[in-house]
């Protein structure tokens, strides 16, 4: 990761830069391995596109159950045309995988795709793995996944939240994932990234060992250019691609009534064609139909240009992952995982998904008190310190209150 210096003006002005220039690349014309197919229902046909070397048909839009512990609305996704789910073993935890198993329970095998994913110890401000990330951790956690399942195999499984190359190289995780895939318990691997991306994603390529590529990619990165050129390079060596997180943190202020538009953030990714399908992370039947909207209909409109122009230019809680806060931190706080949960808290309104991962950071007991003023200058505009504090309290509110 570069450590040039860039200031907030100068970081927004290249990304609204940027984005004037993506927002009129076609998404009229029809792309290899693009199709658009009826689903049940009839009426405009969903967009489909083949997910890299795997040969999946799926559609531009699938389900990301993290958020979300509702049966019926799992159920509703599949009914609706929808084919992959993506969860994780850690996922409500635990229970995300056990509640996906029951709902396919009885259904053909080849009529969806399941995708889930792990990870293990690592320094989370390095990224680096450390004591007890063995390939025999790795491979107890697949099978646990499939335990939870009820399943024989699943279709992909992640090498979860990468973000430096060493990590993604890393061979006890690399010969746990072919030994899987040897012994049938997954149909392809893949890895996942929330930050540095374009190192991650090269990584993924140069190993030789991924199928497929689970990336952030949203109109709201000051980096786009550079991950949607290391997504074209994925496409290229035959990688499926998955993007998460298109909404660049749900809202862009934490406490706003309405959160960001998601018609108009999906379709400015799906207007790349080397994406070849978002994993949504909808709550609720309402924005499962809007979800599905999109899918029939993928190209923006040029109100939805001027929005996501203004959007990109609010500061809202989407964190940038560039790293250059680290070192500035007189306590060396892991901050881009610390407004990760916060993202998590304001924005998906996940406490339980966000009280995890800052537990799992191992933080010191007096976070952000011992200094007068605070020393990190956000490029994007975060009152770092205000952050912190705010959502490091769910340290002491109890798990079970939580849910």
């Amino acid at each position: 990761m570069s450590d040039q210096t860039i200031d907030r003006r100068d970081f927004l002005k290249s990304g609204a830069a940027g984005l004037g220039s993506f927002f009129f690349l076609s998404a009229n014309e029809k792309k290899p391995g693009e199709t658009a197919e009826e689903k049940e229902g009839g009426g405009k046909k969903f967009l489909f596109r083949t997910l890299g070397k795997t040969g999946f048909r799926l559609p531009a839009i699938n389900m990301g159950v993290m958020n979300s512990d509702n049966p019926n609305l799992v159920r509703a996704a599949l009914k609706g045309g929808m084919i992959m789910l993506d969860t994780a073993q850690t996922y409500q935890r635990g229970t995300n995988e056990t509640m996906i198993g029951e709902v396919l329970q009885g259904r053909p095998r080849d009529s969806y795709v399941i995708a889930t994913k792990a990870r293990l110890p690592k320094d989370e401000k390095t990224g680096i793995h450390i004591a007890g990330a063995t390939e025999e951790a790795f491979s107890k956690k697949i099978d646990s996944s499939l335990k939870n399942l009820g399943l024989d195999y699943v279709d992909i499984y992640y090498h979860h939240n990468v973000w430096v190359r060493e990590t993604a190289l890393y061979e006890p995780v690399l010969n746990a994932l072919e030994k899987a895939k040897k012994a049938g318990k997954t149909r392809f691997v893949g890895i996942t990234t929330h930050k540095n991306e374009p190192e991650v994603i090269q990584a993924a390529i140069d190993s030789k060992v991924y199928d497929v590529v689970l990336t952030v990619y949203n109109f709201k990165q000051g980096h786009y250019p550079e991950v949607r050129q290391a997504i074209a390079k994925a496409a290229g060596a035959g990688l499926g691609v998955v993007v998460m997180k298109s909404m660049g943190g749900v809202q862009l202020q934490e406490r706003a009534e309405k959160p960001i538009d998601p018609v108009p953030a999906m379709k400015w990714v799906l207007q790349d064609p080397n994406v070849h399908t978002i994993i949504a992370g909808f709550t609720s039947f309402d924005q499962m139909n809007v979800d599905l909207s999109v899918m029939r209909e993928h190209t923006l409109s040029k109100s939805e240009k001027a929005y996501l122009r203004w959007a990109a230019s609010q500061v809202g809680l989407f964190c940038q992952g560039c790293g250059r806060c680290l070192n500035q931190c007189a306590q060396q706080l892991p901050i881009p995982e610390l407004m990760r949960a916060y993202m998590y808290t304001y924005g998906y309104r996940n406490l339980r998904e966000a009280q995890d991962l800052i537990f799992s950071l191992n933080l010191p007991a007096q976070v952000c008190t011992d200094c007068s003023e605070c020393s990190v200058a956000c490029v994007s505009g975060f009152n770092v310190s205000q952050r912190v504090r705010n959502v490091v309290r769910l340290r002491d509110v109890p798990a079970d209150l939580i849910g």
